[in-house]
């Protein structure tokens, strides 16, 4: 019981972490460009918002009294939002910027400080993926741990019974 949770509080805080970097270079870029079309700034916006909803709900379910393995299924649909948004982000970077950043998964220069805007998106990239990872095992972590749950319920109340 202990390990499980410490295990789900250290996921959580990887989660508010890995969020809150996505939402910090992804939010300065978004000032940077404010004036330009809101359409194309879309993908940006939705990595923002799945950033900030990530942030609200790692917040929330960091409280010990929060049973936090029972919201697998919004786990679930947190890391498939985390895993649209890392593809939309490695579209951007391979069609707009024409390649001139190279392969996604360099991360040679990555970096949180400068103005080396490639270092900036991969960085992006690296820690939304890494956030869809964390929602992904959280998810499977609650999964797996409601169903051992439901199981040992169920023998409870079934073994007591005359198998006649």
């Amino acid at each position: 019981m202990i390990i499980t949770d410490l295990f789900s509080i250290i996921l959580r805080l990887a989660e508010l972490a890995f969020a809150a970097i996505v939402a910090g270079i992804n939010g300065e870029y978004l000032h940077l460009v404010r004036h330009t079309s809101s359409w194309y700034q879309g993908r940006f916006i939705y990595t923002e918002v799945v950033a900030g909803i990530s942030l609200f709900l790692a917040l929330i379910w960091l409280i010990p009294f929060a049973s936090s393995f029972i919201h697998w299924p919004i786990d679930l649909i947190i890391s498939i939002c985390w895993f649209v948004a890392f593809g939309l982000l490695e579209n951007y970077l391979d069609d707009f910027l024409d390649g001139a950043c190279g392969y996604a998964f360099n991360w040679s220069g990555v970096s949180f400080y400068g103005n080396d805007q490639c270092g900036k998106w991969k960085t992006v990239l690296a820690f939304s993926f890494l956030s869809a990872i964390c929602w992904l095992v959280s998810a499977i972590v609650g999964f797996m741990w409601v169903r051992d749950r439901e199981t040992r319920a169920y023998r409870r109340r079934t073994w007591g019974r005359s198998r006649v």
